[in-house]
């Protein structure tokens, strides 16, 4: 294997950005960037600890989810999920934190950089009820940088395509619970609980 191990031997290898992609970041929501999040249902959020162990967590909920407050200032609500919350332990200790909202059908997305502060109770809680759950926690994002980037990677991989996925070509969720993660429960146990019920439960 040749390592690449210095900033010089990147640059040679890829090259160097054209001026207004370099300078392309925004310290405040354009109009365009509301629009976008009010029509996203799903984000990743990706954080780091103290250590620099970094951790990359899905968010989804209907459109609109993240709620904008001001034009520096995001926040997202926390639902019901398997309590790990490593995102959250991570922004304890180091408050800095990359968001990249995604609609679905569009390859460019939104890219959002800032710091991140964990809210238990705020007025605007209130705006983010969804069936009847009020969140007991939100992930508030200062906003440092904003940008749009570029669909090459949806494009490369086809990723909206219909025609293209194979979801039968991997094992089932309930199979893959059932060797890695809760080998002790029955196959059909598994299938049952993660079966149409599941969803009735986002909730609750």
């Amino acid at each position: 294997m040749q390592e690449v191990t210095t900033h010089d031997e990147i640059r040679e290898l890829l090259g160097a950005p054209i001026a207004r992609v370099a300078h392309k970041e925004r310290p405040r929501l354009h109009e365009y960037d509301r629009q976008w999040l009010a029509n996203s249902p799903f984000c990743l959020v990706a954080t780091s600890d103290a250590q620099g162990r970094c951790d990359v967590s899905p968010k989804g909920d209907p459109a609109g989810f993240a709620l904008v407050l001001d034009d520096t200032t995001i926040a997202l609500p926390e639902r019901p999920g398997n309590r790990r919350a490593d995102g959250f332990h991570n922004v304890i200790d180091n408050p800095h934190v990359g968001l990249n909202f995604f609609v679905p059908g569009r390859g460019d997305t939104l890219r959002i950089n800032g710091r991140a502060r964990l809210i238990r109770d705020a007025d605007f809680f209130d705006r983010m009820v969804v069936k009847g759950h009020r969140p007991v926690l939100a992930l508030l994002v200062e906003i440092e940088e904003v940008f749009y980037h570029c669909s090459k990677a949806f494009l490369r991989s086809a990723l909206w395509r219909p025609e293209t996925w194979r979801p039968e070509q991997v094992p089932s969720r309930p199979r893959i619970a059932q060797v890695v993660e809760r080998p002790e429960d029955e196959l059909a146990e598994l299938e049952r609980y993660y079966g149409p019920a599941y969803a009735e439960r986002l909730y609750g």
